[in-house]
């Protein structure tokens, strides 16, 4: 396995052999993808800090089961503890008194954690997110535990199951004495300060058919409950017998900061790919819509487009759907050399509400807010391969009409016991009902 030292290595991505030869593609499990990013992280994706995360079967397996668990009377001390080649859980009942959960290696498995964490053991990094652009963006204090979960695949099957908590530099998990625990017949349980909530979606997520489930939570061993009262209750929610850590296509992952979504590769299979979103774009531009205003052809970009290079820039206004270009105009205060240019939909001023900001459709005389329009591009968050003519409110990320309903339905949790909506290409919350509208291009189809 590649050496990991400073967190820009990736066993994910690459594995070797003894003699350090590359290995052969192996079999892809599936990926793990951060809503709130449109393909990539800001800074570019780098080693374990990306924005997708792919999970393929290891050269050698890694994963662990649970062998046996017995009391100790210094936990400090015990040699278990300190064995750094041994997997356990340590449940503190007290100062003088502990719960030691013993793993021992499972060849029918591959393990791979996830957390804020840039030691060794953690595969996945994870930061939180922010909504809108997060060029700047700085997080004062994360809520995302430093080793947040672990994810244990079948290496003969494609099943993928969560569990709570993942294992330290010295192979530990520590409960402590004010954590949420409990013993079930003769075994240990808990759930982390945070928790680990998980949401499967009911039905087939690719198909545009799967409507949002409920949300739970997973425990370090692996079952599941309700949710707590709020985020880091000290009651335990009521057991879901019916439900499982198993991860299905499309089930979502909150570590409290971060969401993240569990494709299968059967279910990515059946999903576009980034360049069949890109000739679907295409084919919007070869139709080539106009914009109704200065007739000039619309171009619809397939990334966020800078200050610079704002040129015929598409823009829609959100309460009507209606479709036009903001052309550059030439703030008369400042030197041409400066490029200080300011964008203006479809180039006029007139209908703009001063108190608001909002602009009158110059086409329907709807007053609504105006935002620029941008490809939808990462593919894994697309539940079907239809045309992208619906946009999210506020953002103007574009996507297909199914996709677009499906993640206005889906509520994200925000904050100690809140939830709400989001655009997956960016995390910013939506607007208003529905929170999404659909685009009205003047083009050779209408």
């Amino acid at each position: 396995m590649v050496k990991r030292t400073d967190g820009r290595e990736s066993p994910i991505l690459a594995e070797s052999d003894a003699d350090g030869h590359s290995d052969k593609p192996r079999a892809k499990y599936g990926e793990l993808v951060i809503l709130g990013y449109n393909g990539f992280l800001p800074q570019g994706d780098r080693g374990r800090r990306r924005s997708k995360f792919v999970l393929s079967k290891r050269l050698e397996h890694n994963g662990v089961k649970r062998s046996k668990h017995y009391i100790v009377q210094s936990p400090e001390t015990s040699h278990a503890i300190l064995d750094t080649s041994q997997h356990l859980i340590s449940y503190t009942l007290s100062r003088n008194q502990a719960v030691i959960v013993e793993f021992q290696e499972d060849e029918s498995t591959d393990m791979f954690q996830v957390g804020r964490s840039s030691e060794s053991p953690i595969d996945f990094v994870v930061m939180d997110t922010l909504p809108g652009d997060k060029k700047d963006s700085k997080v004062m204090q994360s809520t995302i535990s430093r080793f947040a979960c672990r994810i244990l695949v079948d290496r003969s099957e494609p099943r993928a199951r969560i569990f709570a908590a993942g294992f330290d530099s010295s192979r530990n998990i520590f409960l402590g004495e004010k954590a949420t625990k409990w013993q079930d017949n003769v075994e240990m349980d808990g759930v982390t300060t945070n928790g680990v909530l998980i949401m499967h979606p009911k039905g087939k997520f690719c198909g545009g058919n799967a409507k949002c489930g409920l949300w739970r939570e997973t425990s370090l061993g692996g079952d599941v409950f309700s949710l707590r009262e709020s985020r880091s209750a000290q009651q335990k929610g009521q057991p879901i017998k019916e439900e499982s850590n198993v991860l299905q296509d499309g089930t979502l992952i909150d570590l409290c900061g971060a969401t993240l979504l569990w494709r299968s590769a059967e279910g990515l299979l059946n999903s576009p790919t980034k360049r069949d979103l890109e000739k679907l774009v295409d084919e919007i531009n070869a139709g080539r819509p106009q914009c109704p205003v200065g007739l000039n052809t619309l171009v619809i970009p397939r990334k966020a487009a800078t200050l610079s290079e704002q040129v015929d820039q598409p823009y829609v206004y959100l309460n009507c759907g209606h479709t036009f270009i903001g052309i550059r105009s030439l703030d008369c205060k400042e030197d041409k050399k400066r490029q200080n240019y300011v964008s203006l939909p479809g180039h006029h001023d007139w209908g703009q509400d001063k108190a608001s900001g909002a602009r009158r459709c110059p086409m329907c005389l709807e007053l609504g807010p105006v935002v620029t329009l941008c490809m939808g591009i990462e593919p894994a968050f697309y539940v079907d391969s239809g045309p992208p003519t619906y946009a999210f409110n506020p953002c103007g990320h574009m996507a297909t009409e199914k996709t677009v309903k499906y993640w206005a339905n889906v509520d994200i949790p925000h904050g100690t016991n809140g939830f709400q909506a989001v655009c997956p290409f960016c995390a910013t919350p939506l607007n208003g009902v529905p929170g999404y509208v659909r685009l009205i291009f003047q083009d050779n189809l209408d």
